[in-house]
C-alpha cells in the first residue's frame, strides 16, 4: 500500500475533501463526518436527500470511543466481531453524531471496515469517516473505476488506488439493540 498516497487522501479529508475510495464491495465517497460542509458536498455529488443518513467507517472500535461509549461491552462486541458478510450496525445515538451524518434518525450507521484500503484511509485520518456508497441516487453503485468517473467526472477531490474486494453486495445492516436485518 502506497502510504504517500494513504496520507495525501486523509489530508485532503482534513481540509473538507471529498475522496473516493475502495470498499468491500463498490467504491465509496468519503470525507471528515464532522465537517458539515464536506458532507453537503457528498450529498450533493450523490443528489441524496440530508434526511437518509450516511454510514461511518473506522478501521477498528478504539478509533470510535467517544462515539460508543454509553453501549455496554456484549453491544461493542457485536460492533467489532468479524461477520462473514460486512455489517454495518445502526447504533443509538445520545446527541455525539451530527444530524447531517445520522438524518433523520435516532441512530447512526457504523462498520468496522476490514478492507485494507477504507481501514488505513480511516487509520491514516485518525477517526471514523463517511462511507456512502459512490452513486447518485437511484443509479447501481460503482464497482470499478470506470463507472466511478462517469458518474462523478468533477467534484472529487481525490480517487484512491486500489479495487473493491470480493462482496457481492452492500453490507449487511442491522439494528444494534434488536439485531433485526435491515438490508
Amino acid at each position: 500500500m502506497n502510504h504517500f498516497k494513504l496520507q495525501q487522501a486523509a489530508d485532503i479529508m482534513h481540509i473538507g475533501g471529498v475522496v473516493a475510495y475502495p470498499t468491500e464491495a463498490v467504491w465509496g465517497l468519503g470525507c471528515d463526518p464532522f465537517d458539515a460542509s464536506a458532507v453537503k458536498k457528498i450529498l450533493d455529488l450523490k443528489q441524496r436527500p440530508v434526511e437518509k443518513g450516511l454510514i461511518l467507517i473506522a478501521a477498528d472500535i478504539a478509533m470510535c470511543h467517544d462515539l460508543l461509549s454509553h453501549l455496554t461491552e456484549a453491544q461493542r462486541a457485536k460492533i467489532s466481531h468479524q461477520y462473514e458478510r460486512p455489517t454495518t450496525w445502526l447504533v443509538p445515538d445520545v446527541g455525539r453524531v451530527p444530524g447531517w451524518v445520522k438524518g433523520e434518525h435516532s441512530s447512526f450507521a457504523l462498520r468496522i471496515t476490514r478492507h485494507p484500503w477504507a481501514a488505513a484511509l480511516s487509520k491514516s485520518f485518525g477517526g471514523p469517516i463517511i462511507s456512502t456508497s459512490a452513486n447518485p441516487a437511484g443509479k447501481t453503485e460503482a464497482r470499478d473505476r470506470l463507472r466511478l468517473a462517469n458518474y462523478f467526472p468533477h467534484g472529487l477531490d481525490y480517487v484512491a488506488p486500489g479495487s473493491v474486494g470480493r462482496a457481492a453486495q452492500p453490507s449487511q445492516i442491522r439494528d444494534l439493540v434488536s439485531g433485526a436485518i435491515l438490508r
